[in-house]
């Protein structure tokens, strides 16, 4: 499989008639399944949970254009693998430069909460974007979902590594998990996550590739 499903792809049911209702409604949005960004050779992949409805699949770039990608570009921003400037536009000039994000599920879902036959179906293209960085040492997962969607990628059952704010994984192919709290509006605003937090979270793991 590839890593990157094509324009119309016709995995999940629910997915594509959310898609056709999108185009005709918003036909200058992107409406698609939204691909992966940054360098392939990069050690490190974000992972997300999948597009925001006014976000990435209006804009076609991975969190941009909503509220979730503000504390995760700043942040990466901050820590030298991003340089520019982010302004929730994919014309802003914003390179990513020690990272690749990508996507759980590449296709927006209704109320931004994929079902679990739609995570499965998607786990192909994670499994094919992992095998296209040469580089992978380490995943940073936003979300449980996102940590999940990693495991099955690996063939590895999620009760075998819990996720946990924080934490770093180390999985038997030598690959690190990281987990973290999404950087969803609702996790911010609610301070489950706050700045402080994820970037501490950020830091320990590049603390862990430079070491």
């Amino acid at each position: 499989m590839s890593e990157a499903p094509g324009r119309d792809c016709p995995l999940c049911p629910r997915l594509v008639a959310y898609r056709e209702a999108n185009r005709a409604a918003n036909p200058d949005w992107h409406n698609a399944p939204v691909p992966s960004w940054g360098p392939r050779e990069a050690p490190l992949l974000v992972l997300g949970l999948a597009p925001g409805l006014r976000g990435a699949n209006r804009t076609g770039r991975p969190f941009t254009g909503d509220y979730a990608g503000r504390l995760l570009y700043a942040t990466l921003l901050r820590f030298g693998q991003a340089r520019g400037e982010f302004r929730e536009s994919p014309d802003d000039g914003l390179e990513l430069t020690g990272c690749r994000i990508a996507n759980a599920v590449r296709c927006v879902p209704p109320e931004n909460l994929p079902t679990p036959a739609e995570i499965r179906a998607c786990n192909g293209f994670l499994k094919a974007e992992l095998a296209a960085m040469p580089g992978l040492r380490a995943v940073l997962a936003l979300g449980v979902v996102a940590h999940n969607a990693l495991l099955r990628a690996k063939a590895i059952p999620a009760s075998r590594f819990g996720f946990a704010h924080g934490a770093i994984h180390t999985l038997p192919d030598g690959l690190l998990l990281a987990d973290s709290y999404h950087v969803s509006r609702y996790n911010t605003s609610t301070r489950r996550l706050t700045a402080e937090m994820f970037e501490a979270a950020v830091a320990a793991l590049l603390a862990r590739l430079s070491g």
